[in-house]
Parts: C-alpha cells; sequence; structure tokens
C-alpha cells in the first residue's frame, strides 16, 4: 500500500514537470520541496516498517545518484530539474518497488543486481530516449528531397528543417551558424546550436530577402528530458531494468 501512495506521488511531480518543461523549459524549485514533505511521512512509515536496513538502503541510494547526477550536471550532459528528479526517486524509492495488482507482481522481469531504482529510471530513460532520433530520422526520410537527404545525411537524426518563418517563439536551436564574408553566407555546424534570438532571425530574413540562402533552415529541437525520465520509471516499475534485461537475454540466448 505504501509503495503505490509512493508510486501516485512519483507520477504526479513527474507529470507535472514534464508539462512545465515542456512548456517553458523550467521546472520550479518549489516543486521538490512540495515533493519532499508529501513524500516524507511515507518514507518514514517504510522506515519503521523495515527497520534500520531500509534508512540504509535510502543513505546509500541517494548518496550514489546524487554524485553520479552531480557529475553528469557539472559536466552539462544533466539539467538542473533532471538531478533533482533522480535525487526525489532515489529518496522516495531507495530499492525497487515491490507491487502487486490483480495477482500480478511489478516489475516483471525482476530487480537488477544494483538495486537502486533512479539509476535503473535514468539507463531506462537514455535508452528510450533513442526513439527521438529514429522519429525525426523518419520524419527527414518522409519530407525531404533525395538531394537534401544526400547534401547532409549526418543531420538527418539530429533535426529537420524548419521556414525561417517559422522559427520565433519555438523550442528549437540552429544546427548551423551563418557567416557572410565576401558576398557569400557559409553555414558552419555548432555542436551546442544556435540560440535563434531577435538578431539572429533578422540576420536569416536578411539573407534569405537577398537571395543568399533558401527558405528552410536546418534546425534541431530542445526536447526536455523530464519526458524521457517519466518514460523510464514507468518502465521500471512494469517491467525493471531494461538494458539490465536485454544483455542477461542476450547473454543466455533467450
Amino acid at each position: 500500500m505504501i509503495d503505490l501512495l509512493k508510486l501516485l506521488v512519483c507520477m504526479s511531480f513527474l507529470l507535472y514537470s514534464c508539462r512545465t518543461d515542456l512548456q517553458t523549459r523550467t521546472v520550479p524549485n518549489e516543486l521538490w520541496g512540495v515533493v519532499f514533505v508529501v513524500a516524507l511521512p511515507l518514507v518514514i512509515a517504510d522506515a519503521l516498517i523495515e527497520g534500520t536496513k531500509y534508512v540504509c538502503y535510502t543513505i546509500v541510494a541517494v548518496t550514489c545518484v546524487y554524485l553520479f547526477v552531480y557529475v553528469l550536471f557539472r559536466l552539462g550532459a544533466f539539467g538542473g530539474a533532471d538531478a533533482k528528479a533522480l535525487i526525489a526517486l532515489a529518496f522516495i524509492f531507495p530499492v525497487f518497488p515491490d507491487i502487486e495488482v490483480s495477482g500480478y507482481t511489478f516489475p516483471i522481469i525482476g530487480t537488477p543486481p544494483l538495486n537502486i531504482f533512479a539509476f535503473s529510471t535514468l539507463v531506462n530513460a537514455v535508452l528510450l530516449a533513442v526513439i527521438v532520433p529514429l522519429g525525426i530520422l523518419l520524419y527527414n526520410l518522409c519530407t525531404l528531397s533525395v538531394r537534401e537527404i544526400l547534401e547532409k545525411p549526418w543531420y538527418l537524426i539530429v533535426g529537420y528543417k524548419c521556414r525561417i518563418t517559422d522559427l520565433k517563439n519555438r523550442h528549437i536551436k540552429l544546427i548551423e551558424d551563418y557567416v557572410y564574408e565576401n558576398g557569400v553566407v557559409t553555414a558552419e555546424f555548432r555542436r551546442t546550436g544556435v540560440v535563434i534570438d531577435d538578431p539572429v532571425l533578422k540576420r536569416l530574413e536578411g539573407f534569405r530577402l537577398e537571395g543568399l540562402i533558401g527558405t528552410r533552415v536546418w534546425v534541431t529541437p530542445g526536447l526536455p528530458f523530464m519526458i524521457p525520465i517519466t518514460a523510464g520509471f514507468v518502465a521500471a516499475v512494469v517491467f525493471g531494468d531494461l538494458i539490465f534485461y536485454g544483455v542477461t537475454s542476450f547473454v543466455l540466448g533467450y
């Protein structure tokens, strides 16, 4: 029963985080205080029932997850909200929940040897995030001409073409920076993308009107990682650690 209530708390804050992240690419810091206050009685109840072992698991899980996501955050591979969400999950579910519904026990494939639920949520999220580039690739193959596909095939999984007139107020970045030299505009690849602000829009529109560039440019979407984290959480609760299951299935041949 306690795990089901914890599950409800986690899904509530994860879904709210996805909503705000999609709309504004930010998650209010106040949310994490609310999550802690709401989840604390459930964590205390679990500690009283399970005893010292549960408290030790919680300390280990939160410490390990905190150190891991802090390193990722400092390396720029993680947003602050993503890190806080995983730390909150480690606090609420230090180990995999044991849930039984209508005679079915979850997670279906059991728990991995490294029974730290937040880690499995993260690896599931990374695995499920692969779907995004595949979706972008499919979109490009259906919408681009053969010439455009062959022109820059390495862009096909990281971005798509968008009309310059449709760039404003979108959560996207330019894949290329357009530089004007000697009457010619050259497009230079930018790994981190180019923020599309008013000066950039004005420059692109000017180049377009002068016929120096086409009507569409390559952009990359800024998909919030809270969505894969939420999907990874659901997958971990229902199925378990997908990567561990895939590896063991491959090794054991079933």
